[in-house]
């Protein structure tokens, strides 16, 4: 965490359920763990521009790592036949990749695996850790609105439980230009809050609608994220 997201983290989490919390901070049942829990916030305050909200982490120990729609078991984004494996299997990366792609101009209507594998990718990143980077370097947090993971059946209940943190989080965030990147049903999730903050609603990337979506097309573009710097 960086140290510019302190003293607002460390007042979400005191509005946080005692009892909870007395399950994070005894628990080694659930991941990340809590060395990586608040990764998020490694980008600093005074550069943050977006928050990216997921719903909760990859039910994979080695997938979450405290970014939300990072997979850490991810490496590689494409292979000769055109997306990598791991990417193609991960339906909403899958799409988020081929939207990127269709704003580079690399893809047409021709949205398969061999018209990625013709592209010129030269000029783009390879890894998904590179990905990362460029949405922190555009000022995109990515933050899940359930910090921990345990099993599928308790991820309802772990966002429930987290809601308190990220009501107290945004309170904190009402007088800075910071907006918000809205998924899905996390919109509903946002809107139990009264704030002021610009949102940007959009369908969850596992549709297939996303690729198309004219709100992502012009909230992603100038971030120019597939780019290599």
């Amino acid at each position: 965490m960086h140290p510019s997201w302190k003293p607002i983290v460390e007042r979400a989490y005191g509005a946080l359920d005692p009892q909870y919390r007395d399950f994070l901070e005894s628990s080694t049942e659930y991941f990340p763990e809590k060395a990586l829990m608040f990764n998020a916030f490694s980008l600093p305050l005074e550069k943050t521009k977006y928050i990216l909200f997921g719903q909760d982490p990859y039910p994979r120990r080695e997938s979450a790592i405290g970014y939300a729609f990072i997979d850490g078991k991810v490496d590689k984004l494409f292979s000769r036949k055109g997306l990598a494996k791991e990417v193609n299997r991960a339906t909403s990366l899958r799409n988020f990749m081929k939207m990127c792609l269709l704003l580079e101009g690399k893809l047409a209507k021709d949205l398969g695996q061999s018209a990625i594998a013709r592209a010129d990718k030269s000029n783009l990143i390879e890894t998904v850790g590179e990905l990362k980077d460029n949405f922190l370097r555009e000022g995109v947090l990515l933050l899940n609105m359930g910090l921990v993971f345990t099993e599928k059946s308790k991820s309802r209940y772990h966002v429930k439980m987290w809601r308190p943190f990220m009501q107290s989080l945004l309170t904190q965030l009402q007088n800075r230009e910071i907006e918000l990147i809205l998924f899905g049903n996390i919109s509903k999730e946002i809107e139990r809050f009264d704030n002021a903050l610009t949102l940007h609603r959009m369908e969850h990337p596992y549709n297939i609608s996303f690729i198309h979506n004219k709100t992502a097309h012009k909230l992603f573009k100038p971030m120019a994220l597939l780019k290599k710097f």
